[in-house]
């Protein structure tokens, strides 16, 4: 036991390089350090695998005879190391290197409005993730392999039913919305100064228990969270002086992943419980889907309450006094929960965001089974946006080049989004359940009796349960969506009227 602990902690320590190297790549590092950050991290890549392939490491594992959580811990192990046998190390090192080269052209040619810069390097990824799924294996589509890399057991055949029933639910949701007058929300593109939005954010994020002794905010293309375990977890936003909702609700969306990171038992610290093997990557939620159950819960059903604005919206119109003169509490609230399909996903509505999801996995499955040319992706992406939001994509940095996504190699990754919406109204639901003075403390802003939960439920359990496990353990059921549309239907009925509406009509028959 103590051997596999002791190579267990140092891989986990070579992924959290790799992480501290991915954040200073996305946050300060200039331009020209691209190509030999590509190189280092290809070299560290291939250390960890190195370690992870050592033929005593597996022996190690094999021999570990201890309580649930060391057996699971071997297990997950052996399970890693017996997959990554079946990847090429060329194919490994090719992957690392075209990631960091991908992600500083994939930033170029967004800025350019370019896709021909970056459609070679997506050519070549969408190359290497064909090939990594022929090497990992699947039953169905070849996208499965790679979908079970960041959602373990997700097929192909279970997501699609999931993806027909929430279309079914929106879409109809969507077209009665956009009948009903629209409130006004211009003034969240009036003239919000840098650096307020990112003092206001980060104390928001505070506010929600982000321990900034264990973590800080900086600014990146794109948002995201990083872990170098949990004493060290980071978050960045994207801020836009001319849109204050884009820095604000990132932040709080990234801040739900970080706490889920500071969230795990310092005991599994440096083990096999706070590594993604086979991602090569450190990471201490049971899955991707799982995480972003956690920035959407944090973001959306705390967030854009009426409950959190009622509070927090004055500290809010005194960070910007002449932005916010003319608004109230009311018209913030209805704002930032204005139905509007939109072209950006990270922009996008709670209503449209799986529309932008379910695009995305239809593409990326098409390329990844050899269905769709890299060259025809703007112009597949240009037709879905219309058919599914009824928008004309003007440009291809507000189309087909706006996620990072592809660039670093994450095909497979999407469906977590929509997965992580359906996990959160199942978390919050048994919350509220087995919580009854929830919404009391929610109203008063005590936001640590919900942490608590999420923490002792969720976030401390690390990788120790698969996503199935941890639903069942925590709600009583698998994956389960009519939560989160009852959830849709009634925050959207009651903003918008639609029940009022719906009751006219009845009467009207009636009559």
């Amino acid at each position: 036991m103590n051997e596999f602990k002791r190579r267990s902690a140092e891989i986990n320590d070579l992924l959290c390089v790799l992480n501290v190297l991915n954040w200073d790549a996305r946050t300060q590092m200039p331009a020209g350090g691209s190509s030999p950050r590509a190189q280092q991290l290809a070299t560290v890549s291939a250390l960890a695998q190195e370690k992870l392939l050592d033929p005593a490491y597996a022996a190690a594992a094999q021999a570990v005879s201890g309580d649930d959580v060391e057996n699971r811990a071997a297990q997950q192990a052996l399970d890693a190391i017996s997959a990554l046998k079946r990847i090429p190390a060329e194919l490994t090192r090719e992957l690392a290197l075209l990631k960091s080269e991908a992600q500083d052209v994939w930033a170029r040619a967004k800025a350019a409005n370019d896709f021909g810069l970056f459609a070679p390097g997506l050519t070549r990824m969408v190359e290497l993730n064909q090939q990594l799924a022929e090497a990992l294996g699947y039953e169905g589509h070849p996208y499965d392999a790679l979908l079970n890399m960041y959602e373990p057991g997700l097929t192909v055949e279970t997501l699609m039913p999931l993806f027909e029933q929430l279309r079914a639910h929106h879409v109809p949701l969507l077209r009665a919305i956009q009948e009903r007058p629209q409130p006004r929300s211009e003034f969240l593109n009036r003239s919000y100064p840098a650096a307020a939005q990112k003092s206001i954010s980060l104390a928001l994020a505070q506010k929600f228990g982000y321990d900034t002794e264990r973590g800080r905010l900086d600014e990146s293309a794109h948002p995201f969270e990083i872990s170098f375990t949990r004493q060290d977890v980071r978050i960045t936003t994207r801020i836009q002086e001319n849109f204050l909702s884009g820095a604000l609700f990132g932040t709080l969306h990234e801040t739900g992943h970080a706490m889920y990171e500071q969230g795990v038992r310092p005991e599994l610290s440096r083990t096999v419980l706070a590594s993604d093997l086979l991602g090569l990557y450190a990471v201490g939620g049971a899955s991707y889907g799982t995480h972003e159950s956690q920035s959407r819960l944090w973001e959306n059903r705390i967030g854009r309450s009426k409950a959190y604005w009622d509070l927090h919206f004055p500290q809010l119109q005194a960070a910007f006094p002449e932005a916010l003169a003319d608004v109230d509490t009311a018209a913030f609230h209805r704002a930032v929960n204005t139905v509007r399909p939109s072209l950006i996903r990270v922009e996008a509505d709670e209503l449209t965001y799986d529309l932008h999801i379910m695009l995305r996995v239809e593409l990326e499955r098409a390329l990844i089974g050899g269905e769709l040319a890299v060259k025809d992706l703007p112009e597949a992406w240009n037709a879905r946006i219309k058919a599914d939001l009824g928008l004309d994509v003007p440009d291809d940095t507000r189309g087909v080049l706006q996620d990072i996504h592809w660039s670093a190699g994450m095909f497979g990754s999407f469906p977590t989004y929509t997965i992580g919406n359906v996990m959160a109204s199942q978390f919050y639901a048994a919350a509220t359940e087995q919580m009854p003075e929830l919404e009391d403390t929610l109203l008063r802003g005590e936001y640590a009796t919900l942490l608590g939960w999420l923490t002792d439920n969720i976030y401390q359990h690390g990788r120790i349960y698969t996503p199935h496990e941890l639903l069942e353990r925590v709600t009583g059921r698998g994956l389960d969506p009519q939560p989160y549309l009852d959830y849709l239907s009634g925050k959207y009925g009651e903003l918008y009227g639609l029940a009022e509406t719906n009751e006219t009509a009845q009467k009207e028959q009636i009559l």
